[in-house]
């Protein structure tokens, strides 16, 4: 969450080693959050000045900014209430891939804030369902692995031609 998951963000931008990849609530492009995030954090200090002092190095450290050299097929998960790293951050990255026709998928939780430890109790089961879903499909290379929401209309469809 929060730095892993923008560290995954990032490394599945400098090389071509992982079969799947699950950013959970991570920071993609370092401009864009600075003026959308709830303020807690700054990044001065890694970078060497705020934002339009250190334009450059913001954007240097981006994944977005690299996402035509990601093949690592990625999950973004996230909170919809996440007021310290936005759902946009998961969307901006998650449309960047898809425009240089890469694997990605984007799950958006709704009501949920940053953490998947607070996310509701069926929002953590699914959150868990999506991760393994995930790996089971790319990391062993299982074509017939189910998304866990085409595994519930699926069984909702069913239960429903029973009755």
């Amino acid at each position: 969450v929060s730095y892993g998951g923008f560290m995954t963000d990032w490394i599945v931008t400098q090389t071509d080693i992982f079969k799947a990849a699950v950013p959970i609530a991570g920071i993609s492009d370092l401009i864009s959050i600075e003026g959308i995030r709830d303020g807690a954090y700054g990044h001065s200090r890694d970078f060497g000045g705020d934002l339009w002092q250190a334009f450059d190095n913001y954007w240097k450290y981006s994944a977005v900014r690299l996402a035509s050299k990601v093949t690592t097929p990625m999950l973004f998960l996230h909170g919809e209430a996440d007021h310290r790293v936005p759902p946009s951050q998961a969307e901006e990255y998650f449309r960047a891939l898809k425009h240089f026709g890469k694997t990605a998928e984007i799950v958006l939780f709704p009501r949920e804030p940053h953490s998947p430890g607070n996310y509701e109790p069926k929002h953590q089961v699914e959150s868990l369902e999506w991760r393994v879903y995930w790996f089971d499909r790319y990391l062993n290379a299982n074509t017939q692995a189910v998304a866990p929401d085409e595994r519930r209309a699926a069984q909702a469809q069913a239960s429903g031609e029973s009755k």
